[in-house]
């Protein structure tokens, strides 16, 4: 388990590596879905900023409120949460929910709301991360698949999150290579 500079340092690396390769990416490859029940690229980017913003780090948050309607304190991981926190990393499998809207993420406005929103997850981060070390270990908030987790585990499953989707990425990324071929064949 890393420490919560480290994670910063690592997540600040894996957000750089992100803005970058938005820069190379037009709007129409920004919302160009592979299929109907696919996400673009655009949306795992909106995805990335929106679970970070109001699920991870707003979690850290009502983990320091100690509120006990909000957290189970000392809540146990699932076997998957266990998994994944020995790991440091989510395991890379591909996992596909039917599209709703409760869960597919909105297509971007632009390439500007997306850097933005990037920046405002690290500096975000960045304001929580010297307040870690107060927030009582056994103040927890339930994630749907990894159980009981605190204010720490919620931290790193921003940076572990933001590289899980680098395989969905990348194979967009292919995706639309392959039909850029086609078009131009």
């Amino acid at each position: 388990m890393t420490n919560a500079g480290e994670t910063i340092t690592r997540f600040e690396e894996i957000t750089d590596h992100y803005l970058q390769e938005l820069e190379d990416f037009s709007m129409e490859q920004l919302t160009c879905k592979p299929s109907e029940s696919e996400w673009s690229l655009g949306q795992v980017y909106v995805h990335l900023i929106n679970s970070a913003m109001y699920m991870q780090l707003r979690n850290v948050e009502l983990c320091r409120s100690g509120d006990r309607e909000l957290t189970a304190a000392g809540g146990e991981k699932t076997e998957a949460g266990k998994a994944v926190f020995a790991q440091g990393a989510i395991p890379p499998i591909r996992i596909q929910v039917p599209p709703s809207p409760q869960y597919t993420p909105p297509q971007p406005e632009d390439k500007e709301q997306l850097a933005l929103g990037l920046r405002a997850v690290v500096a975000r981060m960045k304001e929580l991360e010297p307040q870690l070390a107060a927030i009582s270990p056994q103040h927890t908030v339930l994630h749907p698949g990894f159980g009981a987790l605190n204010a720490v585990e919620w931290f790193q499953l921003v940076d572990m999150h933001y590289r899980h989707h680098l395989r969905q990425k990348e194979r967009l990324k292919s995706e639309l290579a392959i039909g850029n071929r086609q078009i131009l064949t």
